[in-house]
């Protein structure tokens, strides 16, 4: 990842003025460089680098959202213009290298969304080692990514690098928990859309570094009858007829908290049938019952401890709406290297 030009200044979020620097840019492809080829920009809004995108799209993750998040986080941030203890406490031309550490065993992710929001603070050069990848499980005191930048830029983007970075770890960390347990059995844990309100598909790559896989990701991706659409409808079969009319070929989801309404789901020719708040046992007489003719997903009543006794009836999922809703963060860390601080080189390229 190279910067545009051997003399242009690091862009300085954290710099002495609030108004948008001038000087520096993260390539012509990103549409930041003027027509007379000046780079006078708000780094707020300039693109993010070819190469993190394309990582960020092999990841599932569409790059301008993630750019959009990142942007939002900086900008929370820098609300009044600077990060006034950076500047009054570090030099303006401080090079440093900071690693981002695991405090905590866990599994990691969101190492390339905590790069976007670097690469939006530190717009010109800095470089980045990478020592683990997402879904890579982790031990206390593991270097997960070391960065060497300007340490105004690294210091003011550490806390909104870390929140995002600290989040989706502790997400993929609860749903490795889950799939460890079911490790063995054709049970599968998958997500809700039970998520933090513009962070789903954040959240649900998280899952996926766990080793969980996801349900739907909006409304409009596959239809789940629940219990008002019944109300609403004037019943299951009237619900599911009319999901069917109006979007033929689009996977229908009923929710069920019986026994016996499940045949005429069944006659209706459902893809898949959610199990509310089923007992084990009541779950193992679904799955007989059903034999193959849908996948079956337990929802409620479910716990780390009863996974597994779920898992052996034979249900195919287990919707855990808690590992995006309650997961506990993961404790990473960034800590400057004090042996180099100031003496570290900025690099050539980023």
């Amino acid at each position: 990842m190279s910067s545009t030009s051997d003399d242009l200044p690091l862009l300085q979020i954290g710099g002495p003025t609030g108004g948008a620097p001038t000087g520096g840019g993260c390539g012509d492809a990103c549409g930041c460089a003027g027509d007379d080829g000046s780079y006078e920009i708000d780094p707020l809004t300039c693109g993010l680098d070819p190469d993190l995108a394309a990582l960020l799209v092999n990841a599932g993750l569409d790059p301008v959202q993630v750019e959009d998040i990142a942007h939002l986080a900086v900008e929370e941030d820098l609300d009044q213009g600077v990060d006034v203890t950076t500047v009054a406490t570090v030099p303006e031309d401080a090079v440093a290298t900071g690693d981002f550490t695991a405090r905590e065993a866990g599994t990691v992710a969101g190492l390339r969304i905590a790069e976007a929001v670097l690469s939006i603070v530190c717009t010109d050069e800095f470089a980045v080692e990478r020592h683990v990848e997402d879904g890579d499980r982790v031990e206390a005191g593991t270097k997960l990514l070391s960065v060497t930048t300007r340490t105004r830029d690294l210091l003011t983007a550490e806390r909104s690098a870390l929140n995002i970075l600290c989040r989706l770890s502790g997400i993929a960390t609860t749903t490795r928990a889950w799939a460890d347990v079911l490790e063995g059995t054709k049970t599968e844990v998958r997500d809700t859309r039970k998520t933090t309100p513009g962070l789903r598909a954040l959240e649900k790559f998280a899952v996926r570094c766990g080793g969980g896989v996801n349900h739907r990701m909006s409304l409009s991706d596959a239809a789940l009858i629940k219990d008002n659409h019944v109300v609403a409808a004037g019943g299951v079969a009237a619900a599911f007829t009319a999901v069917r009319n109006e979007f033929p070929g689009l996977a229908i989801e009923v929710e069920v908290d019986r026994i016996d309404q499940i045949p005429p789901i069944l006659a209706e020719g459902a893809d898949l049938i959610l199990l509310d708040n089923f007992t084990p046992e009541q779950t193992r007489e679904a799955v007989e019952l059903v034999a193959g003719r849908a996948m079956l997903e337990s929802s409620g009543r479910l716990t780390l401890d009863n996974a597994r006794t779920y898992a052996e009836t034979g249900v195919d999922y287990l919707a855990v709406g808690a590992l995006t809703h309650s997961s506990p963060i993961l404790d990473i860390g960034l800590d400057l290297r004090e042996d180099e601080g100031q003496d570290a080189d900025l690099p050539e390229d980023r």
